[in-house]
């Protein structure tokens, strides 16, 4: 695709972006809710007539020859673990259709107009934030440094100040993060807008850090920028949402499809490949129905410092302490207030980090788990939007659905040793409820590749057919290998949350140095043990479902293997050379992922 295709397909997109950021009380306005409504009620419908027929099915499989403690045990198991793949995949059709429907296009109504090619000089004052918690400081650094410089080629670079907010605790961390500033700081002639602040006292973790800033310099900005440590932004794509946001005052976060930068860790290059594909179809499906109540992801988004000052206070709605998973909450009394949470679904030169190896990706979803799981405590909230509601205990039910799947693949070999006796045992349904499951599962991942394919000149930016082909069937088949990984290291650390064990909030690893096979051993020798079991017991009722079980067994048993292998620095510099799970940034690197890779 040339640089000119892709920008149009981007400034039609853009246009394509839900509901109407006009009054309420015009005539295009009402009809904006109206149709927005008719979505929402839609986008129910399909999914709780599709959750209902899974159930349905399930109690028709296992009421056969009667209710037993084993087969109500399962049916409540599917019903908690079907929702999020029913809603993915709906969700991944529906952008799938959005994208490349005529039907989709025709009706996509047109909210945010075109502020790419507007070139007239900004109004409003925007503190880009970057916030930090024991990281490598020059690391993060290198990212901001060429955030300002990409800010600074637009002609709008007077208009961002750059603050550096540490929490950052270790001495010797403090003493690199002073020194960078300083020599940054020393070297730059804008050093009055390059600030650094460490606070001493560190309560509310990041939604604190950023609360304060707030508190002391938001009067002085309309807009904030956070951004994690590893997040970085195009300087195009920042003015683009800045402009987007001072023609809409109706819209309080405004929030960016964020990417994975390059990678040469061979575990980032096939996760981002599969989050990149997944992304498109499932975040443009989400927008067309949540319209106004959009998500937060808490980084590269841009925020209304006013509103969110006034309302948007988290301190104390958690009995358990600071909320972990804040930005969700925050995106929710935004909307509560009456200011719109919107999300824009396409890719614009967003980008962060992905962790460098398994391990580090079960740290992370460790502590969104623990904070997605703090949402129980706000389900109740008073005066909050029914989609934000829905979005918190979507959040819970993510996790939820965990520990279910591995209850229920628990009790498998179980329930076919019963199901043997029954001769009219429906394992015809079984076969095609499997089937159904595992293909809404990967819907996502599959409506990506559809239109990548469908999208003139996509394929050629991944590298050409053969090398998209062969990533994305890689892909497959690691997304399936990490999902059983994750699962039971998901349901051990929700039994350990009901015995007051937790994480801490601490600063992440970011760059890959290869994981140990006794670290390995230790962290996954559960899995190992339970897909083990699970495998050769499945196999002593039924080789031939052994087979059909490896999508779901191998996983498990592979598990050691897959993240040495995955995490090895050979394997990485392996997939890099020869381009396996490349990104279009691998093959084409814009000039601030050229700029951030010299400074590092």
């Amino acid at each position: 695709m040339t640089i000119g295709a892709e920008h149009e397909r981007v400034s039609d997109l853009k246009r394509m972006i839900v509901v109407e950021a006009k009054s309420l009380t015009t005539p295009e306005g009402v009809d904006a809710i109206a149709r927005l409504t008719k979505r929402r009620r839609l986008v129910l419908f399909l999914n709780v007539a599709t959750w209902a027929l899974i159930v349905a099915v399930a109690v028709s499989i296992f009421s056969t020859g009667g209710w037993t403690l084993l087969s109500t045990c399962m049916t409540l198991c599917l019903a908690l673990g079907a929702p999020w793949p029913v809603l993915g995949f709906w969700n991944a059709v529906i952008g799938l259709w959005q994208l490349h429907g005529k039907k989709g296009k025709a009706q996509a109504e047109k909210v945010f107009h075109a502020a790419a090619g507007d070139t007239s000089p900004l109004s409003a004052k925007t503190a880009v934030l970057m916030t930090l918690r024991n990281e490598d400081p020059a690391r993060a650094l290198a990212r901001l440094k060429t955030v300002k410089a990409s800010l600074d080629q637009t002609g709008q670079g007077k208009h961002f100040t750059y603050f550096v907010l540490s929490d950052s605790e270790q001495p010797d961390l403090l003493l690199k993060e002073e020194e960078e500033i300083a020599a940054w700081q020393q070297s730059d002639t804008d050093s009055g807008r390059i600030i650094y602040r460490r606070r001493k006292d560190n309560s509310g973790f990041k939604a604190g850090n950023i609360r304060e800033f707030a508190r002391r310099w938001g009067a002085d900005y309309e807009f904030m920028l956070p951004l994690d440590a590893d997040s970085l932004m195009t300087g195009k794509a920042i003015v683009a949402l800045v402009r987007i946001m001072e023609k809409n005052p109706r819209i309080g976060i405004l929030q960016s499809l964020v990417v994975g930068t390059p990678s040469s860790s061979a575990f980032a290059r096939m996760f981002q490949f599969g989050m990149r594909l997944g992304m498109r179809t499932y975040t443009m499906g989400q927008a067309w129905w949540v319209g106004d109540c959009g998500p937060f992801w808490g980084h590269n988004a841009l925020v209304r410092i006013e509103p969110y000052l006034r309302h948007c206070a988290v301190d104390g709605l958690s009995k358990t302490g600071p909320i972990l998973s804040h930005d969700q909450v925050e995106a929710v009394l935004m909307r509560k207030a009456g200011f719109e949470v919107r999300v824009l679904p396409v890719e614009t030169g967003s980008y962060e980090d992905n962790p460098p190896d398994a391990l580090e990706f079960m740290r992370r979803d460790a502590r969104w788990c623990q904070g997605n799981m703090q949402y129980l405590q706000l389900l109740g909230m008073r005066g909050i939007e029914p989609v934000s509601r829905f979005q918190l205990f979507w959040s819970v039910l993510m996790f939820i659905g965990a520990p279910a799947w591995t209850l229920l693949a628990a009790l498998l070999p179980l329930a076919m040793w019963q199901a043997q006796a029954e001769t009219d045992f429906p394992w015809h349904a079984v076969e095609i409820m499997y089937g159904a499951l595992l293909l809404m599962h990967l819907a996502p991942k599959l409506a990506g590749i559809i239109d990548a394919v469908l999208t003139p000149g996509e394929v050629s930016r991944f590298g050409g057919g053969l090398r998209f082909a062969s990533s994305a069937i890689i892909e497959i088949v690691f997304s399936l290998i990490l999902g059983a990984v994750v699962t039971i290291r998901t349901s051990i650390f929700m039994l350990g949350l009901l015995f007051g064990k937790g994480v801490v909030w601490n600063g992440q690893r970011r760059d890959g140095e290869g994981v140990a096979w006794s670290d390995a051993v230790r962290w996954l020798w559960p899995q190992f043990l339970f897909g083990l079991w699970l495998y050769v017991a499945i196999a002593l009722v039924s080789p031939a479902a052994a087979l059909w079980s490896l999508p779901l067994t191998a996983g498990y048993v592979l598990a050691i293997p897959f993240v040495v292998f995955t995490a090895s620095p050979a394997v990485g510099r392996f997939f890099r050379r020869h381009g396996i799970a490349g990104i279009p940034e691998d093959f084409a690197p814009p000039a601030e992922i050229r700029a951030m890779q010299a400074r590092n």
